[in-house]
C-alpha cells in the first residue's frame, strides 16, 4: 500500500502523519483516557560551523572534513563510495570521494519518538550530501544509522532523494522523519553528514548548518486555543502565490501545481525576504512559456522535489532550498500559536503543516490530509492571518490571503501535525528569544 494520499487542490506533506494514516505502523505517544495530558516535548539542536568571525570548532568527529570560513567542507577524502542513482536509468554507477562529520551526542532531556533533520548546504555540480542519524535506544542499545536524506541543490547530476525500506524493530523513517515504534524511544542521538564529490574532482560540497528537531508529542483529540499576546493587528507583507494557478504545470514533479503547497509557501517566504531564484535560474520555465505566471514557484517545485517520495513536500528539502539563497532555514515544531506570535512580532513569517476536515476550518473551502500554508500575521484578537496557497481551490493570487479562527487553525496545526514549521530568515534578522526547552 502506498504511503501517499492525495486531495485535489491542496497537497500531501511528507511526514509521520501520512505513514500513520495509511499503515498504522507507528503512532504518537498515547495518552490514557483519565491521565492528564503529557507536555509537548520539543528541542532543536544545530551546529553552525562557525562564529561569524572565522573558523569555529563544532566538536564532534571529523573523517576527512574541516571547518573553514564558517562552513564544513572536505579536506582530504576519507574513502570512496560507489553509488548507483536509482532515479537515473541512463547513468552507470558513479564513484565518489567521501568525507564525514559526526556530531557530538545530544541528550534532549526526554525520550524522543520523532526526529527531523535540517541542513543548509552548497553543492557544486557533481557533489551531494547525505544526512543520517543514530540513536541510543531506551533499552541501552545503539541503533543503526538511519538516512534522513540525500540532497543536492541541482538535479542535473544527482537526484535528491529520501530512502525507503529502513524500518526495523526500533524505528523507521517516514520520508523525512525518524519515528520510533510504539512503546520505543531514543534517549540521545548523533547526526552524521557525509560530503561526496565525483572521484578525482577538486570541488566540495559545504555545510553551513546541520541540525535536528527531536520531539515527543502527546496524542490528543483536541486542544484549547492558546492565549494570545497580540494587542494590535500585525500583518507581514508576504507576497501571495496560489498553487492553483499552476495546476497542470510540469506534472513530472509531484503531479503539477495542485500538489505544490510546500514549494509555493516556501517561494512566498523567499519573496518576502527579497530573494529567490533569478530570471536566469528559472529561464527554463520561461523558455516553455514566456508569459508564465510566477515561474519561481515552478522552479521551487522542481528543486524541492524528492525522487523517492515523488513529491515536493519533503520538509528539510524545502528549507535546504531556501538556504540556497543566503537564508538560514530549518524545520522544527512549535508548541502553540503563542510561540508563533513571537516570530511574527520579530518580522519572521512561518510555513506550517496542517491537516483538517473542511468543516473544521471555516473559510478554507476544502479539507486535506496534509497541507502547508504560511502564517503572515495575527489580528488583535489572536485570529490568524494566513497566506493559504490552496484557498477555496481558486486559481488566483487574490484569494490567498485569509483569516482563520485561532482555535480551529491551532487544532489543524498543533493538534494534527504537532506544530511542524519551516523557520526561514536572514542571518541579520534575529529569532525571538527561545523558551527554556529550546525548540529554535
Amino acid at each position: 500500500m502506498s504511503s501517499r494520499t492525495t486531495r485535489r487542490g491542496a497537497c500531501l506533506v511528507s511526514a509521520t502523519s501520512l505513514l500513520l494514516a495509511v499503515t498504522g505502523a507507528i503512532a504518537p505517544v498515547a495518552v490514557a483516557k483519565d491521565t492528564p495530558p503529557a507536555p509537548r516535548q520539543v528541542s532543536f539542536t544545530a551546529w553552525d560551523f562557525g562564529d561569524g568571525e572565522g573558523d569555529g570548532d563544532p566538536g564532534g568527529t571529523h573523517a576527512g572534513t574541516t571547518v573553514a570560513a564558517d562552513v564544513l567542507t572536505m579536506a582530504e577524502p576519507a574513502g570512496t563510495r560507489t553509488y548507483d542513482d536509482p532515479h537515473d536509468d541512463e547513468t552507470a554507477s558513479t564513484t565518489y570521494d567521501e568525507a564525514t562529520w559526526t556530531s557530538p551526542r545530544v541528550r534532549p532531556g526526554f525520550a524522543l519518538t520523532e526526529l527531523v533533520g535540517s541542513w543548509n548546504a552548497d553543492t557544486p555540480d557533481g557533489t551531494w550530501v547525505e544526512v543520517a542519524v543514530q540513536g541510543l535506544a531506551d533499552d541501552g542499545s545503539t541503533s543503526k544509522w538511519y538516512v534522513l536524506g540525500r540532497w543536492s541543490e541541482d538535479d542535473s547530476s544527482f537526484h535528491p532523494t529520501s530512502l525507503s525500506g529502513q524500518g526495523d524493530e526500533l524505528a523507521t523513517v517516514a520520508i523525512d522523519t525518524l519515528v520510533t515504534r510504539t512503546d520505543r524511544a531514543l534517549v540521545s542521538f548523533q547526526l552524521r553528514v557525509s560530503l561526496l564529490r565525483e572521484a578525482g574532482s577538486t570541488a566540495s560540497p559545504s555545510v553551513s548548518m546541520l541540525g535536528a528537531m527531536a520531539s515527543r508529542i502527546p496524542d490528543l483529540k483536541r486542544i484549547p486555543a492558546s492565549p494570545t499576546t497580540m494587542t494590535e493587528t500585525v500583518a507581514l507583507d508576504v507576497p501571495a502565490y496560489s498553487q492553483e494557478v499552476h495546476i497542470g504545470d510540469y506534472p513530472q514533479w509531484d503531479g503539477g501545481g495542485e500538489a505544490w503547497c510546500s514549494p509555493t509557501s516556501t517561494a512566498m517566504v523567499l519573496g518576502y525576504w527579497g530573494t529567490g531564484p533569478s530570471e536566469t535560474d528559472y529561464a527554463w520555465v520561461l523558455a516553455d512559456d514566456p508569459g508564465h505566471q510566477d515561474p519561481w514557484v515552478d522552479h521551487a517545485a522542481r528543486y524541492t522535489y524528492d525522487y523517492n517520495y515523488d513529491g515536493a513536500g519533503n520538509w528539510p528539502f524545502n528549507t535546504a532550498y531556501a538556504a540556497r539563497f543566503g537564508l538560514e532555514s530549518f524545520v522544527t515544531r512549535l508548541r502553540s500559536l503563542t510561540e508563533a506570535e513571537q516570530f511574527i512580532k520579530a518580522g519572521i513569517p512561518l510555513v506550517v503543516s496542517v491537516s483538517f476536515k473542511e468543516s473544521k476550518l471555516d473559510g478554507a473551502g476544502y479539507g486535506t490530509n496534509g497541507h502547508l500554508m504560511t502564517i503572515v500575521g495575527f489580528e488583535a484578537d489572536g485570529d490568524v492571518i494566513v497566506n493559504d496557497p490552496a484557498s477555496h481551490l481558486i486559481p488566483s493570487n487574490d484569494e490567498v490571503r485569509v483569516v482563520y479562527d485561532r482555535e480551529q487553525l491551532e487544532n489543524a496545526w498543533i493538534g494534527h501535525t504537532g506544530g511542524i514549521s519551516y523557520v526561514i530568515h536572514p542571518e541579520g534578522v534575529a529569532l525571538p528569544a527561545a523558551p527554556a526547552q529550546a525548540n529554535w
